[in-house]
Formats: structure tokens, sequence, C-alpha cells
């Protein structure tokens, strides 16, 4: 058994009051609450509120209003300094913050806190520095008849629903927020029912932060109920989403009657190639760190892995050889190298995708199972590798979310880059080679969002991420997230 921290434990037993509107906990009007779990264990550690149509209402409202009378006309370099300091404290309580991931989402402290609480601080810090920086621009206008000046104006768009997914909740609100506050919006922010311990100690540390009351707001709940209230609101004007690419439909489905604008950070199922010239050792650690990061519940995991035959076998080997040696265990144990999925009902979907692969003819090299023992209570699953998949089969087409990684062998350049995208979804994909020109060539003729040479999971506020296809509309980070938080004003300047 591994023991919380006496400060964690407190914080715990308040969680009832989740929903945060106005600067104020609170619970649901209804009273409901939904059980919090630690993954490790399967146990409950808390309980937080089941909001509904009525809080996001009460948010949304309260968010206007903040938006209206404050946080719209407060100075950009005010803006700058509040989320600043915001990342200040992030920092200064990332111990906590971590802890709380690591319970809530499995994950092993040491990926909370130096993956996940090291660029949340960090996009606050970039997107605090675009607060004094967006501006307009002047436009040489030929009118037909006299003269004219013309400049155009960035203006925030309102109140942003923000709903974010399970396995990086700490990361995703400071994607959505960053931006939103520092354009000028206000936030209502929906966290997932799964993990929602660190959305409230955020809205806390935004209102230390010297961030009014109302410009971020927290409703706890589940997705049908506030997550489609916050999909359906008539006073949301954008919601930026990260998820599952059918709840993206869905959102998209929606706001055609509320006309909100939207980002969508959807699902992927991501090629890494592995040419022959390849550096064997760091694709190797390459494509390890590509499909286990997290538990393997990335968006952009490394899922399919295409090798070439000369080296194929030797990759297979040196794979299976370091994921049969990771060490599994509850995210706050020291040991711990990874940690359970998020929930039993992950665990289902991963074991009956892995049974699927079983059947339909694929070959486990290692994992499959899960784990016995002082393990068995807990949502864990063994690091899995298939070999012998075909395109066709459920493990090569569908978004897992856990550890399993599939392996698939090709001969030639093009082959591979066909197969690559002959995917619905297009996130993010590696190349690996050291044949300068083959690895230009390929990353131009692969769709998707992010193509890394050499590398894999790596990110920067100032970079863009997001999808081409089914993986999504937008971009998260980057001058484009800054821009898509806001709208663009003319005004036209009679100089008769």
């Amino acid at each position: 058994m591994v023991e919380i921290p006496p400060a964690v434990a407190k914080f715990l037993d308040g969680t009832h009051q989740s929903i945060v509107i106005g600067g104020e906990r609170r619970e649901a009007r209804s009273g409901n609450t939904i059980d919090v779990r630690d993954p490790g264990t399967g146990e409950v550690i808390g309980r937080i509120a089941a909001g509904g149509p009525d809080e996001i209402d009460l948010a949304v409202g309260d968010a206007r209003r903040a938006f209206e009378e404050e946080w719209r006309d407060t100075k950009p370099a005010a803006r700058e300094r509040a989320l600043l300091t915001l990342a200040d404290l992030v920092e200064a309580n990332a111990e906590e913050l971590a802890t709380l991931e690591t319970l809530d989402v499995g994950k092993p402290l040491t990926e909370s806190l130096y993956v996940d609480l090291h660029y949340a601080a960090t996009s606050l810090r970039y997107f605090a520095g675009w607060a004094t920086k967006i501006s307009g621009d002047v436009h040489p206008v030929s009118p037909p008849v006299g003269d004219a000046f013309v400049y155009t104006r960035r203006e925030p768009l309102g109140v942003v629903g923000a709903i974010v997914p399970w396995n990086y909740p700490m990361l995703f609100y400071t994607w959505k927020v960053g931006p939103a506050l520092a354009t000028g919006n206000t936030v209502v922010i929906k966290p997932s029912e799964f993990t929602s311990l660190t959305a409230i100690r955020f809205a806390e540390l935004a209102l230390e932060a010297g961030i009014p009351p109302g410009v971020v707001n927290v409703v706890t709940g589940y997705g049908a109920e506030a997550g489609q209230a916050i999909i359906d609101h008539p006073g949301i004007a954008k919601i930026s989403f990260t998820g599952s690419t059918a709840t993206g439909r869905k959102i998209l489905a929606a706001t055609a009657n509320t006309m909100a604008k939207v980002t969508l950070e959807l699902g992927g199922k991501s090629a890494n190639i592995i040419f022959p010239d390849a550096d064997l050792d760091a694709a190797v650690q390459g494509a390890l760190f590509g499909i286990f990061l997290n538990q393997g519940q990335v968006c952009a995991a490394g899922s399919r892995l295409f090798v070439h035959p000369a080296v194929h076998k030797e990759v297979v080997e040196a794979i299976a050889q370091e994921a049969e040696a990771i060490v599994l265990g509850h995210g706050l144990a020291p040991d711990t190298q990874m940690g359970p999925l998020v929930s039993d009902v992950q665990l289902a979907r991963v074991a009956g995708l892995v049974d699927s692969g079983r059947q339909q003819g694929a070959t486990v090299v290692c994992g499959g199972e899960r784990p016995g023992g002082d393990l068995a209570p807990g949502y864990f699953m063994q690091p899995t590798v298939f070999t012998d998949v075909k395109d066709d089969m459920r493990i090569a087409r569908e978004e897992i979310f856990g550890p399993v990684l599939s392996v698939f062998s090709f001969d030639e350049e093009d082959e591979v880059i066909a197969r690559a995208n002959a995917s619905r979804y297009g996130l993010v994909a590696a190349v690996w080679t050291n044949d300068l020109k083959r690895a230009h060539r390929v990353a131009a003729q692969l769709e998707a969002g992010t193509v890394w040479l050499n590398a894999y999971n790596v990110l920067d506020p100032t970079t863009p991420f997001g999808g081409y296809k089914d993986s999504g509309i937008g971009r998260d980070l980057g001058l484009e997230a800054v821009h898509s938080f806001t709208q663009t004003k003319s005004v036209w300047v009679n100089l008769d």
C-alpha cells in the first residue's frame, strides 16, 4: 500500500464541493456525487459533485458577467502578470498537483511531475507573453471615392467552454485556459468525471494569482449532462475540446445551432516508421516512449510501428525485452515505471481489443494479460506487443488508448507512406532514418499534423499541435491557438 500525503488526504475530504463558480466552491444542486477511484487500487478516495445543466447555466452567466464587467477590459499587461503568477503557483504547488494527477489518472508520479506539470507551467508562461503582443493590422485600401484609414482589431470571443479529457487533465487546462485568458476571454472548464481533482485546485490557484472570480469556473459532472450542457448553451462563444472523435462529431453537429466556434483535438492511430538505416537503439527507445508513456493513454501514441524487414527481428526482440522489464505498480510507488489504466471501463476496452488481436490471428510477443497478485485490484494491463498484424485488423484500425503496440513489416518507401496514410486519423507520425533526403521527403507526404524525425512525443508551446482528417479541427499551442480565441473587427475611418 502507498501512503497519501496528509495535505492531499485533507484536500480529498472536501472534493464533494468540486464546482467552482464565481470563485466559490459548491456542491451540485441535486446533491448527486461521483466516486473518485484510485486506479491503482480500485478504492474510492473521494467524491466529486455531479453538476449538470443548472450548474453550467450558472457558470456561463457568471463567466459572462466577469467578461463584460472586468476581464475583457483588463489591461494586457495585467493579464500577462496574472498568468505568469499562475504559472509560478503551479510550479510552487507542483508536488501536490502531481500527486492528485497520479491518484486520478494512475500514471507514475515522475511523469505527472516532470511531464505534465512541467509543460503546464511552461505553457502558461508562453501564453502569458501573448497578452501584450496581440495586435491588428493597417490595410492599404483603395475605396472608389475619397480616402480611408482602415485597421483591424483582434477581440476576445466571450465565454469559452473547455472540455478536458482524462489522460492529461492538468496539461490541457493550461492549453485551453492560457490562450483564452491571454486574449481576454473567460472560461468554464468541464473536466472528465474520471479525473477532476486538479481542476478544483487549478481554479483555486487562479484566484490566488489575482485572476478575478468568474474568469475561471469549473463544473464537474458526467459528459452526457454537464458536457452536453456546455455544447448546447447559447452563451458559449467557443468550445475547445480534446477527446474522442465520436464526441467531436457530436459537438460539430450541436454548434450548427449555436454557431459557437470550435477547436477539436481528437483521436489518433499514429504511424511510427523505422527504416533500415536508422539508429536502432534510438528508434527502439522512441518506439517504447511512443507507446508506453502514460500507459499508452495518449492521443499521439505511436501504436502502429512499421519496421523494414532488414531490421524487423532485431527491433521486435529489443522492444519485447524492454517491455517485459517495465515495472508495473501504483503511481505513487517509487519504483513504478508504468501505472494502471484510468478506470475499469478503459481496462475492459483495452482487454477486449487485445482479445480481438489474438482472435484475428496476430501474434502476442509479450504481455497481453492482466497482472495478478498485489496488482489485481487495480486497473493494470501488461505492456503488450503484437506482430503478424494485418492492416484490416481491429488493433490496426481502432484507437486502443492502452499499452498495446502493433508491429508491421514494409518493403518500399512508397508502400509504407500509403499504408501509414490509410487511416481515418492523422494526428502525428514519426520517421527514423539517417537519410536526410528521405526524412524530409517522407515527412512531406505523411498526412499528419505533426511529424517527428528521429524523435517521438516532443512538444513545445510555441509549436501548433493538432490533426488532419478525423484527428481534429484547428490547433492547440502556438500563435494559431492564440488567434483561435479571437475574432477580427475591421474599422474604417473616412478621411474625406
